[in-house]
Parts: C-alpha cells; sequence; structure tokens
C-alpha cells in the first residue's frame, strides 16, 4: 500500500471542485477554494514520500501558512496569491500525473 497523500489524492480533491485548475487564479473567491486551500496545505505538510518529493516551496509555505507565520498569512490573504498557488501545484501535479512519474517510497 502507498504512503498517503499521493498524485491521485490530490488530483481527485482538485477534481471535487473544478474540472481544471490551470485558470483558477482567475476565478473569483469564494468559500470553496478558501476551503480546497486549507484542505491543500493540511495534505502538503503530511509526511508522505511524495511530498517529501514536491518542490520545497510548496511544502514550506503550507507549513509556514498553518503555523500562522505573519508575512505567509499576510500574503496569502490575497485570493490571486492562494489561487496562484492552487493552479501552481495543480499543475505540477497533473504534469508528473501524465508523465508517468509515479512516486514509490523513497520519493522517486
Amino acid at each position: 500500500m502507498q504512503p498517503k497523500p499521493d498524485a491521485d489524492d490530490y488530483l481527485a480533491l482538485f477534481g471535487r471542485y473544478k474540472a481544471d485548475f490551470g485558470d483558477v487564479y482567475m476565478d473569483p473567491e469564494d468559500e470553496r477554494f478558501r476551503l480546497l486551500f486549507d484542505q491543500i496545505c493540511r495534505m502538503l505538510t503530511q509526511p508522505a514520500p511524495f511530498n517529501l518529493a514536491l518542490p520545497e516551496q510548496f511544502r514550506s509555505t503550507a507549513f509556514r501558512y498553518l503555523e500562522g507565520d505573519p508575512h505567509t498569512v499576510a500574503h496569502m490573504t490575497t485570493i490571486e496569491n492562494r489561487h496562484f498557488m492552487l493552479s501552481d501545484l495543480f499543475d505540477y501535479v497533473h504534469l508528473v500525473n501524465t508523465m508517468g512519474g509515479r512516486w514509490d517510497q523513497r520519493g522517486r
């Protein structure tokens, strides 16, 4: 059994909110995307091999945001910044998944 979360978990969560997140940064803010951002941050802080193989910026932003770091919270108060992070993460995970990138327990 693969440790969780993995790419499929992220894509399934994104899929509950919108079919394609490539342009989410242009969408208006609503409760759905605030909840999604929070859920994604919580997933990113899990010590799963897939997460550890993600670019550090995603994980460190999630940790700082959830810990209440004033600079990060202030930055993520801007709707476009939250949406941009969601869009970037979606694109990254989708690309890895589409290109056949499967992550084993060593994070490859």
